[in-house]
């Protein structure tokens, strides 16, 4: 097996993002901050320090994923605890996504719970997404361009006299009461690992053959290639011919160029020009 890997930082100050290459496992976890954006110990926020939980826990490597899984969900809410974070409020907790797998033989182990993807890429150059679930972030995402483009209401500004990410700034204000709903879903609507017991219900496992598979690949929502048009359910198909075309770092670099056309993302609606990526492919 060949392995390549990036951890980058987005437009935030901190990395949330967190990956694991530990022998035969790989994983990559996508860490969310709660709505009060607390900060810790050594200026860590929630979200980096769920993520690089649930990193630690797994590259421990001695357990099947899903009982790694439920370890790095009880860790987390461990921490929170000794951290006195008040967790009888959804929108305090800090959270993750997960994608692992582990790769014995021929075999592939796995499980999955957030936005984070595992996506198999087959010889013939046919792609299989394992969980492939609907965005949590879409009706979010359709009501940021609604508003920008001014369907039932004012259009929102670009970058105006008062500094660049004006109109950005304003689209997330507008936006709060949809985002902190779209939180308080956790592990209703769709799961993450934010030390609740209802998270396990979330998880998405399994065993895969590999058999014809020549590439696995991992990533957080940083690596999404940006749309104009919110997807529901997202189409993997570019980001699988560029990952080809061009490998991983040649697919990130198209995503961070396609992202700068947008800095204040009122053409391909997201939360901030560049996420952070944590991404491995691995070539069988």
């Amino acid at each position: 097996m060949e392995t390549q890997y990036i951890l980058e930082k987005g437009t935030a100050e901190i990395n949330e993002d967190c990956l694991v290459i530990q022998d035969d496992i790989f994983g990559v976890f996508d860490g969310a901050t709660s709505l009060k954006d607390q900060v810790f110990s050594q200026g860590k926020t929630g979200g980096q320090i769920a993520s690089q939980i649930a990193g630690s826990v797994f590259s421990r490597n001695h357990y099947p994923l899903t009982r790694l899984a439920r370890q790095a969900n009880r860790e987390i809410m461990a921490q929170m605890l000794q951290n006195g974070v008040n967790i009888s409020r959804k929108e305090n907790l800090w959270s993750t996504s997960a994608a692992v797998v582990r790769i014995k033989e021929n075999r592939l182990e796995w499980i999955q719970t957030g936005d984070a993807v595992i996506l198999l890429i087959y010889g013939d150059g046919f792609h299989k997404v394992l969980a492939n679930r609907e965005d949590h972030d879409y009706e979010t995402l359709t009501l940021w361009k609604d508003m920008v483009e001014g369907r039932g209401g004012d259009k929102f500004p670009e970058a105006g006299d008062n500094g660049p990410g004006q109109g950005l700034a304003a689209l997330r204000r507008a936006l709060a009461p949809q985002i902190q709903k779209v939180r308080l879903g956790m592990n209703i609507s769709y799961g993450v690992l934010n030390g609740e017991p209802g998270a396990e219900a979330f998880f998405n496992q399994g065993t895969q053959s590999l058999d014809g598979v020549s590439h696995v690949l991992l990533f957080t929502d940083g690596l999404s290639i940006p749309r104009e048009i919110p997807e529901k359910r997202k189409d993997h198909a570019p980001l699988v011919e560029a990952y080809l075309s061009l490998g991983l770092k040649g697919l990130k670099d198209m995503i961070r160029q396609k992202e700068e056309t947008d800095p204040h993302c009122l053409c391909f609606p997201r939360f901030k020009c560049h996420d952070d990526i944590a991404a491995i492919a691995v070539k069988i």
